[in-house]
């Protein structure tokens, strides 16, 4: 599944244990998410669901993570194909929500307008002390509107109108404050840090956990009470699976668990 290293190298799929990395190896093109881009994205972490991995890293090379979406697909062409590029975008993004696997943003640098959509979308994200965040459209002529809609449901309100009013640059630091990033360290630290993360997120019932990451998006935009009538039912069921009735017996009789999926 790996591409080669020139300017239009397809992401690099490389799996180590129960972890599938998917790194983005266009350096000179600042990681653009070009349309042909994207579709290798997708297929990258499509396939990867398939899989028995635990968990997906989202990773990048070069200067920049992401520069979000490349400009040369977008001048000049007609409204279908600006609105085709987009909704591939959303679904890509919406497919990280989907696939069972644990999504990590691996943030090495800067992360821009689709580039910064990529990292909200993502469960997790650990950044290094050298990544920023923005969402650039706000001070130039193409505002940001599709990069924030999972941007603003990570930081909120006013800090999101912060990010897209403006169009600067947060730092990393100021990107943990606000709830776009789990973890910041050291530059040197970050392959540490984020496979720590991921240990911790893909501990228990393989099944158990898929179950859980879809319910929590599917309830966290929800009204209070419907997200407890989605929440009630899908627990309830879920506490038939194996890796519940598994984790409770271990529980009740003071053993290790043993999970069988």
């Amino acid at each position: 599944m790996s591409g080669g290293m020139g300017e239009l190298a397809a992401p690099r799929v490389q799996r180590d244990g129960d972890v599938v990395t998917i790194t983005m190896c266009r350096p000179s093109r600042r990681n653009a998410l070009s349309r042909e881009h994207l579709t290798q994205l997708l297929a990258a972490v499509t396939e990867t669901a398939g899989t028995d991995a635990t968990a997906v890293v989202l990773a990048a090379e070069g200067p920049v993570f992401s520069a979000g979406h490349d400009f040369a697909d977008v001048a000049g062409a007609p409204l279908a194909d600006v609105r085709s590029l987009l909704v591939l975008c959303t679904e890509l993004m919406q497919t990280l929500h989907q696939v069972p696997q644990v999504v990590v943003a691996r943030v090495h640098a800067l992360a821009t307008a689709a580039g910064a959509q990529l990292v909200a979308s993502c469960d997790l994200a650990v950044a290094a002390e050298s990544a920023g965040f923005a969402a650039p459209g706000g001070k130039g002529g193409w505002f940001c509107h599709t990069p924030m809609v999972p941007i603003a449901r990570n930081v909120g309100r006013k800090r999101a109108m912060e990010l897209a009013l403006t169009g600067d640059v947060i730092d990393a630091r100021t990107a943990l404050d606000w709830g776009l990033v789990n973890r910041v360290v050291p530059d040197d630290q970050l392959d540490d840090a984020v496979a720590e993360l991921v240990h911790r997120a893909t501990r228990g019932s393989r099944a158990s956990k898929a179950w859980g990451k879809q319910a929590m998006y599917a309830q966290l935009d929800r009204p209070e009470a419907e997200a407890y009538l989605q929440a009630v039912e899908t627990m309830a069921a879920a506490s038939q699976l194996d890796g519940a009735r598994e984790g409770m017996a271990a529980f009740l009789g003071k053993r290790p668990a043993v999970w069988t999926d």
